[in-house]
């Protein structure tokens, strides 16, 4: 009997990334993308179609789809903030596209400059643009559970939020723990109430760090059916317009939990790891995986 397969989306190239002293050239970041793609992470979000001025780690986003590896078993996504960034990510050849609308007034105008109403209304159009140009869509719900600025946030409002994604034409709709607030329980909670308004086969998790919980988060929606999940390669993370963010969870260390578990999730450890090595040389600083150093120990000990 075959183990079921968990999906992974490597974020590290831009939510890892965004947010670090060390800013990587493009070339840089699509090295480390093609590398990604070579330890077979099912899926990566690459780039940010960002104005370069408000985010400078993200120029170069069309350079970077210009120059990925060819392949056909990693799904390859981008972030587009506005109506000027979808039409600039399907110029450059984009396929899948995510919106990022936050669940309160404060974080939206904090992240992207706009009202709620008027980034749910901005996300809206950018997925009726994307069906009818016949591309991929993804809808996260940032701060889905705590805002740094208004603090808890109400369920009903993400429910309604990822209601009208859909109705928009989101495939795909991704609960973001954007500082990593959530814990197991409200975790359960959450995506028992989306499960059962939506299904689980179009939802996703997205957990920060912060409070040493993120793997599990993963195992608390793992229980309410959720098989797709954000990471991020060696722990990278933290959002510019969100105090307390810390980094993600780390791509290595859920994928070792999930192999552990019996799950299958296609990506080489050793691979990873090794890029994770790699990584911190040019970042000049450590990542935070927890699984790494493990690894390295017992590869070479075999």
């Amino acid at each position: 009997m075959s183990a079921e397969f968990v999906f992974i989306n490597e974020v590290g190239p831009r939510d890892g990334l965004q947010n670090q002293k060390t800013i990587l050239a493009p070339h840089d970041r699509l090295k480390l993308i093609n590398q990604l793609i070579e330890a077979n992470l099912p899926g990566i979000e690459v780039a940010s179609f960002v104005n370069p001025k408000g985010v400078p780690a993200m120029d170069g986003a069309t350079e970077i789809m210009q120059g990925l590896l060819k392949i056909d078993n990693c799904e390859i996504s981008v972030l587009v903030p506005n109506l000027k960034g979808f039409e600039l990510a399907r110029a450059a050849g984009a396929k899948i596209i995510s919106v990022v609308p936050s669940a309160t007034e404060t974080m939206n105008q904090k992240n992207i400059n706009m009202s709620l109403d008027e980034t749910i209304s901005s996300s809206c159009n950018i997925l009726n643009e994307a069906k009818s140009s016949q591309l991929k869509t993804r809808a996260y719900v940032s701060v889905a559970w705590e805002c740094p600025y208004e603090g808890e946030v109400d369920s009903d409002v993400v429910l309604d939020i990822a209601s009208q994604m859909l109705l928009s034409g989101a495939d795909e709709i991704i609960l973001a723990d954007t500082i990593g607030a959530a814990n197991p329980s409200s975790v359960e909670l959450l995506f028992k109430k989306c499960v059962s308004e939506f299904g689980h086969e179009i939802l996703s998790g997205h957990f920060h760090d912060t409070r040493a919980m993120a793997l599990a988060n993963v195992c608390a929606a793992l229980n309410e059916g959720i098989r797709k999940f954000d990471s991020c390669i060696g722990g990278l993370g933290g959002c510019p317009f969100a105090p307390g963010a810390a980094g993600n969870l780390a791509t290595e260390d859920v994928a070792n939990m999930l192999h552990q578990m019996g799950y299958e999730t296609n990506i080489d450890l050793n691979k990873l790891s090794e890029i994770v090595l790699s990584l911190e040389e040019q970042l000049h600083a450590p990542l935070g995986g927890r699984m790494s150093a493990w690894l390295s120990k017992k590869n070479k000990a075999s």
